[in-house]
């Protein structure tokens, strides 16, 4: 007799095969016509809000892994905190302006981008960020990441640019912007000022050359400079020493060199001269205000103190350019040194630079040595590699030049120890953001935040056609702000100054009142640090300050900074209460990602090969508050571990094909070993929860993982397999399995929901009992630990079973080795048993308990010569007793005596009686 169809077989549309590059964009369709952002929030309304903001990436190309790992930590959040009963409005956000999309205009443009108006070229701007806004949305969408994407923020709107003349408004009333010349960061590539959060430091070869200086009084005597920026030497106007410093005269041939005492080895070493003598030395203050001779120009360059002169390097004897340094730029003020910076946009000489005049500054340093050794003044050149400061976009070498900048004072009215207050009261994730943080704005500088560039907010200045004052009042901003919100930043371009202006400004300085437009736009920094303001104050949804900002570690001294210091000057407060923060995302060696090195990523080749769930699965596996490795290889690798989850599912719903809640067993009623899986699953929902609140999404990964394959797949789904099967459909030990299986499958669907997005939602459908909740397992409650499922003696007992199991695996798989069984069924184990605690506890329970723990036919107690030594007991394999059932295949004495059902065992016999009489 065929008994196949008296079974209780697994059947479920829930497919073993994902085909998740078909299926999610099925997903997506369904999420868009039920309009899923809005179904999810009309059932938190009135939910107590949870709020993280979205720090607006740049729409300059298609979105890269590092971007959708960002999105997608957001998204495990957002949903997370759904789940646990709040209201989660997510706001996604866009930086629309700034270097990043016009460096990519312009250079596709080419030459011809000079020949177009900022007007033209603002035009341009705008129309690739919105190409690409568009393009990053939907890439953003097929992640699964869900948000309100039709009506996300973006920093061209005209509410928010005139949000962010706001909040410029609100620092001049406080007396926090100046403008002032100053020797800044300078891109010649790129044409403009940058902020120190915009310089990168990257390894560069420059020459390295000392330089004797004449003194203008002692004949023969000469001071010794070394720098690595020969290109600088045309705007020397002074040599730094230290006031505290020895400085030793040096002999060599009949002239004086002046080196710091301490350093005169190391240099005259690289000088390349051992021929010298040491015949006196000095302090640095007592050179103070003595003056030598440029080595190429007819000029004088004063020798004054400076306490940032170190020995770490060269002579102790510093050139000191105002024009081309920070710190050479404050001893210049401190000293009224002329300030002559002869270089413009381009980092090209001018005409003040003399014969260098038309020359790339980087290419004028040989002219420069050549002009050095016929003077007689090089004592050596050759190279060096040394970390030197690059832009942030372009990655070209940058320079220090003294321009008109506008500012941001750091220290006015305590911004700067007002801010570190507030990065004390924020929680940090990892903590050592906090420290960085606070080193951040411990050291940083003043900030400028005026650029030479088109595509930005312009910074509403003019400039007097009478006097050249400049003017920029808080009645100036608030005006053209005003005009900003009808008609947008282009009418900085469009209209004339007066048009711009309040009517009857004069100027206080001379009483005129005509004005020229002056062409700086804002730093892209103060556009996208103003969301606070723009997005979380305006937004009726949102709330100031939020709960979470999450971004790469580079946004220490990016996003996270300029939105803490804005905000504190503004509101007195931190926009943000947790501040979280991810490492870079590098190739599987370490190395960064790039197409010349053929490792990049492509989220969108994973998506329509793969599926989205496998880079979300990997994004979870990645301690992401370290630098994360990424490869295809690494990407792949999750997705086995995506069909072992996916595995798990199919069994758990395939035996719950007629099972309702309405069955559930209760838990006095269960059996023991659904006991123990009731006590695991909620060990698990407490852990993972924990960790969930903590951010700490590949420990949940890991827990998961652990839980679907130790504890389920090897252990309890295995065991109950033959009870599912076997008994009677409605059996109460059937039944008791069966209730746990969909506590396990609600829950780990649950669990699994913010992570696994696509699938939980497939899992949610097949789920008994939830299609009558809801549309979509986002809105369900997030499962609650139970602490009454929490029974140490039984977690005891079985820790003990689970050990002495492996004892009897390790046997079984020696014996099928052996070919002295094929399936465990065949089996019958002896067991001698060494541990008297594990003793008491077998005795506790039958024979045929202890034979389905080991899914085997019988068990008994005793010695045999042939054992396996296991830790626990010696294990003997034997053949089992009696003949094999032909309906469960287990062996028994009893098998056949049935007259019924000839070639069943009894269990069997019994349950086919119960059909037959059903």
């Amino acid at each position: 007799m065929d008994y196949k169809d008296t079974l209780n077989l697994p059947s479920t549309d829930f497919s073993m095969r994902a085909r998740l590059a078909e299926r999610e964009p099925e997903q997506l369709k369904q999420w868009e016509s039920m309009d899923l952002y809005r179904y999810v929030q009309a059932r938190r309304t009135g939910s107590p809000d949870f709020i993280l903001h979205d720090g607006p990436p740049y729409a300059n190309g298609n979105i890269h892994v590092g971007t959708a790992l960002n999105k997608i930590l957001k998204d495990f959040i957002v949903k997370y905190k759904t789940m646990r009963g709040y209201n989660v409005p997510f706001v996604p956000g866009w930086d629309m302006h700034g270097l990043p999309i016009e460096h990519q205009v312009t250079t596709r443009l080419g030459d011809k981008a000079k020949d177009l108006s900022q007007k033209e070229i603002r035009k341009l701007c705008r129309d690739y960020g919105s190409k690409f806004l568009s393009i990053q949305r939907e890439q953003f969408k097929r992640l699964g990441v869900r948000g309100d994407w039709d009506n996300p923020y973006v920093t061209y709107d005209p509410d928010y640019e005139a949000s962010v003349l706001g909040v410029l408004k609100s620092l001049v009333e406080k007396g926090s912007i100046f403008r002032s010349l100053k020797s800044v960061h300078w891109c010649p590539s790129c044409e403009t000022a940058l902020a120190q959060a915009e310089v990168e430091y990257e390894d560069h070869e420059s020459h390295s050359i000392y330089v004797k200086f004449p003194h203008k009084e002692i004949k023969g005597r000469y001071f010794v400079i070394w720098t690595t920026t020969p290109w600088t030497l045309p705007a020397n106007v002074a040599i730094a020493v230290h006031p505290e410093l020895e400085y030793s005269i040096v002999n060599v041939d009949k002239e004086e060199w002046v080196i710091a005492s301490e350093l005169v080895e190391k240099a005259m070493s690289e000088i390349g001269r051992s021929d010298y003598s040491v015949s006196g030395s000095l302090k640095g203050s007592d050179l103070a205000g003595q003056k030598a001779l440029h080595p190429f120009f007819d000029r004088e360059s004063l020798l004054v103190l400076a306490e940032y002169v170190t020995l770490e390097a060269g002579t102790g004897c510093v050139h000191t350019a105002p024009g081309h340094g920070e710190e050479d730029f404050i001893t210049g003020k401190k000293f009224d040194l002329q300030i002559i910076s002869p270089v413009d946009q381009s980092g090209v000489f001018t005409e003040e630079a003399g014969p260098y005049a038309g020359m790339n500054v980087f290419d004028a340093n040989e002219k420069i040595i050549d002009d050095l050794r016929r003077a007689g003044c090089l004592l050596h050149s050759g190279t060096i590699i040394h970390s030197y400061a690059h832009c942030w976009r372009c990655h070209s070498p940058i320079l220090f030049r003294a321009t008109e900048q506008w500012f941001v004072d750091i220290d006015n009215a305590g911004l700067r120890e007002r801010a570190l207050e507030e990065v004390d009261k924020s929680s940090w994730v990892p903590s050592w953001g906090q420290k960085r943080m606070r080193a951040m704005i411990e050291g940083r500088p003043d900030w400028c935040i005026s650029r030479q560039r088109s595509w930005g907010v312009p910074i509403p200045a003019f400039r007097c056609n009478s006097c050249n004052e400049v003017l920029m009042t808080s009645e100036s901003i608030e005006f053209f702000q005003g005009i900003v919100k009808e008609r947008g930043t282009d009418v900085w371009y469009e209209m004339e100054a007066e048009q711009l202006m309040p009517p009857g400004t004069i100027c206080e300085n001379c009483r005129g009142t005509s004005f020229s437009k002056l062409y700086d736009i804002l730093d892209v920094w103060v556009e996208s640090g103003a969301s606070y303001d723009a997005v979380l104050k305006r937004h009726p949804e949102l709330k100031f300050p939020c709960d979470v900002y999450i971004e790469g570690s580079d946004q220490h001294r990016g996003w996270f900074n300029s939105a803490l210091l804005l905000s504190v000057a503004t509101d007195d407060t931190a926009p943000f209460r947790t501040v979280i923060t991810h490492g870079y995302v590098n190739d599987e060696r370490g190395r960064k990602m790039s197409k010349s090195l053929g490792n990049v990523v492509d989220p969108q080749e994973i998506n329509d090969k793969l599926g989205a769930e496998i880079i979300r699965l990997w994004a979870a596996s990645t301690n992401y508050q370290e630098d994360l490795r990424c490869s295809n290889k690494i990407i792949t690798q999750q997705v086995e571990n995506y069909r072992k989850i996916r595995n798990t599912f199919r069994y758990l719903l395939g035996n719950l094909y007629d099972y309702s809640p309405e069955d559930a067993v209760s838990y006095e009623e269960m059996t023991e070993l659904d006991r123990w899986a009731m006590m695991r699953l909620h060990e698990l929902i407490k852990q993972v929860t924990e960790y969930y609140e903590n951010y700490e999404f590949y420990r949940i990964h890991h827990q998961i993982l652990r839980f679907v394959i130790n504890d389920m797949s090897s252990f309890y789904l295995d065991i109950i397999k033959d009870r599912l099967y076997v008994e009677a459909h409605d059996s109460k030990v059937r039944r008791s399995a069966q209730t746990v299986l969909h506590a396990i499958v609600e829950a780990l669907a649950k669990i699994l929901a913010p992570i696994l997005t696509f699938t939980t939602e497939e899992v949610y459908k097949n789920i008994p009992g939830t299609s009558e909740r809801f549309t979509s397992i986002q809105v369900e409650d997030w499962p609650v630990f139970d602490s009454r499922f929490i029974d140490t003696g039984l977690s005891a007992r079985w820790s003990k079973l689970i050990e002495l199991r492996e004892d009897v695996l390790k046997a079984l798989e020696n014996s099928r080795n052996e070919k002295v069984i094929g399936n465990s069924l065949d089996a019958r184990v002896v067991l001698d048993i060494k541990d008297d605690e594990l003793k008491t506890i077998l005795a506790g329970y039958s024979e045929g308990f202890i034979s389905d723990l080991f899914i085997v036919s019988q068990v008994s107690f005793g010695t045999r010569e042939s054992v396996y030594e296991g830790r626990l007991a010696n294990v003997s394999v034997e053949k089992a007793d009696g003949e094999k059932c032909a309906r469960c295949w287990k062996y028994s004495p009893e098998t056949g005596k049935d007259s019924g059902y000839a070639d069943t065992c009894p269990r069997c016999a019994r349950v086919l009686t119960e059909i037959d009489t059903t």
